[in-house]
This record gives structure tokens, C-alpha cells and sequence, in this order.
């Protein structure tokens, strides 16, 4: 794992997404989403917790339910100041999404730029429709047939990241915005689970992983890409194969990346480093090692070094001998 980067799982087959959720008041949609992570095919769970207000509701009921808490007032405080210590927090539980619901501060640029794709907000409106406060009161005084809410990733623009889902609630006659927040909170306890259990669930589906090595497989030199035994294959045009991608190959639940080692030597060592990750895959021998992608977040720059030194295993000599007077400039 790189320093600065949200953690990746440590447990092989059921892992599950860790969560940071950050709360300002009594955190009904925390609530909602801790309850749903406890059911047992959901793909997340909540490893924090955390308010800029100690005597926030929210984390009573977090403690009275054993999951982990931190609180630290903003008063006082530099507002990077704090955003750095939140972000401390909330990195040393090894959470790789933070979710805000109801947190009402607005995050400094250098926050949200370290969760980018990773952060999530619940708001009460039907987005783009009245991004910010008084949702409910400007969806009542424009005549809207419906408020409603949205789920998005959240940017350094307010309430315009992309969308991840949205719930429409109809507007009775005779609702004020206090009734009509009332239905949308429901909605908005329905949806965040589903939205945020869609996000982790995309990070580390098969396509997804295997377009990311197709990505950095096919932008070494001469490299191209077939299929073998059933599984994305790279190797060099009319040459030799330097990686596959195993998708559940043989029923084993993984998808890995299979790059070549230098021997037994070197498989080994890198297994008892790591055994949630790395693994002798069947039927490939001494010279081969497998990576778990599906764990988490994968550090992609070092499965593009793995692939780069793969490649070069079998690249002829004179294509390595072009790329090594090329880094010579």
C-alpha cells in the first residue's frame, strides 16, 4: 500500500469494503447503513464512526452497537487542521470509503482530492435540483411534483459530483417541508445502502479489474492479447505470453494477475509475505506467481511494474535493448 492511499483488504474470499462514516447529529443514515452491513451478502462494513461534534447522537449509537468512534470538535480549529486529523482517523482503521451523512462541514479540497472515486453523499433532493440547504421548501415553492433524494460521489463543487442513484418521492397536497423530509429520510435509508454497496462491489468486479490490466498489459511494446485456457492471455506479438488474468479459473473464487517469477525461490518468499495475496497457481509451475486483484483497492502502478518485468522475461533482446536505450535519455 502506498502512503497516502486508502488501505486495501487484508482477507482473502469474504472480505468486505471497510467504511468511514462521518456524522454531525443523531446519524439516522449511519444507523441505516450500519444495520444494512450487517446483513450477510452485503459487500461493505462500517470500520468508524466519526463527528466534528462530540455530543453528536450518532455516536452513542454507533458505541452501543461496538463499532469504532472518534470525535473531534471544530472549534477552535484550522479547518485543514482538522480535516488532516479526521482524515488520520479515519486512515488508521484501514477504511477505504468514507460516506457522509450529515456531516455539516464543508471539506477542504486537499480531503476530498484523497478520496477521490471513494467519498459519498446522501443529499435530499433529486440532483442537479437544488444542490446546498432548503431542498424540500424550494422543491414545495417551485411546484415540483416530487422531492426525493440522491446518492453521489462527492467533488470539490457542492453536491455536483456524478450520481450513483436517486429515489423520487411524490409531494402530497397539503405537505410542508417537514412532512415531505420525513417520506424523503425513509427513501434516503433505502437508497444509500444499495448505492454504496453497488460503488464497492464495481471496485473489484471481474470486467472492472480485468480492463485495468488489459490497460497497462497492451501499452508495452509489441504486446497483444488472446485468450488461453478460458482466461485473458498477454504476451508478445508471435511470441511468448507474459500474463493472464484468472477469473474463478478451475472454480478457485479469485481473480488474480499471473506474472512470471524468477523460481521457487522467489514464489515462495513472496507467498509467506503475503499469503491472502499471493498463491502458486495451478497447472503454471515455479516460474509463475498469482496476484489477488479482488481484495480491495490494487496498487496499479505495481501491477504495471509486474507486467513491465514479466514482459521483459521473455521480451526478445531486441526490443529490451530499445527500451533500455530509450531510458538511457
Amino acid at each position: 500500500m502506498k502512503p497516502g492511499k486508502p488501505a486495501t483488504l487484508a482477507e482473502a474470499g469474504s472480505a468486505r469494503a471497510k467504511v468511514a462514516v462521518l456524522i454531525s447529529g443523531s446519524g439516522t443514515n449511519m444507523a441505516a447503513l450500519l444495520y444494512a452491513s450487517r446483513a450477510s451478502d452485503c459487500p461493505f462494513e462500517i470500520a468508524l464512526v466519526a463527528s466534528n461534534n462530540p455530543a453528536a447522537g450518532g455516536l452513542a449509537l454507533a458505541q452501543a452497537e461496538d463499532v469504532r468512534t472518534f470525535a473531534l470538535s471544530h472549534k477552535g480549529m484550522d479547518r485543514a487542521a482538522h480535516d488532516a486529523a479526521m482524515d488520520a482517523a479515519i486512515r488508521a482503521t484501514g477504511a477505504q470509503y468514507v460516506a457522509l451523512a450529515g456531516y455539516m462541514r464543508i471539506l477542504t479540497p486537499e480531503f476530498v482530492a484523497g478520496w477521490e472515486g471513494r467519498m459519498v453523499n446522501i443529499h435530499p433532493s433529486l440532483l442537479p435540483k437544488y444542490p446546498g440547504l432548503h431542498t424540500h421548501d424550494r422543491a414545495l415553492a417551485a411546484g415540483d411534483s416530487h422531492g426525493g433524494c440522491s446518492v453521489h460521489l462527492v467533488t470539490a463543487e457542492l453536491d455536483a459530483g456524478p450520481l450513483l442513484g436517486l429515489t423520487a418521492v411524490a409531494i402530497i397536497p397539503g405537505d410542508d417541508a417537514d412532512t415531505l423530509a420525513a417520506r424523503v429520510l425513509i427513501a434516503e435509508h433505502q437508497l444509500y445502502g444499495r448505492c454504496l454497496a453497488a460503488l464497492v462491489s464495481a471496485e473489484v468486479s471481474p470486467e472492472k479489474l480485468i480492463a485495468e490490466v488489459r490497460l497497462r498489459a497492451l501499452a508495452l511494446p509489441q504486446a497483444d492479447e488472446v485468450t488461453s485456457h478460458g482466461m485473458p492471455c498477454f504476451g508478445i506479438i508471435k511470441g511468448k505470453k507474459f500474463a493472464y488474468v484468472s477469473n474463478d479459473h478451475h472454480g478457485d473464487g479469485k481473480v488474480a494477475l499471473l506474472v512470471k517469477v524468477s523460481g521457487l525461490d522467489e514464489q515462495a518468499q513472496l507467498i509467506e509475505s503475503d499469503p491472502a495475496r499471493y498463491y502458486r497457481p495451478a497447472y503454471f509451475g515455479d516460474g509463475w506467481i498469482g496476484i489477488r486483484l479482488d481484495l480491495g483497492d490494487p496498487d496499479w502502478d505495481a501491477v504495471a511494474e509486474w507486467l513491465a518485468r514479466s514482459w521483459r522475461a521473455i521480451a526478445p533482446r531486441k526490443l529490451t535493448g530499445l527500451i533500455d536505450a530509450a531510458d538511457n535519455f
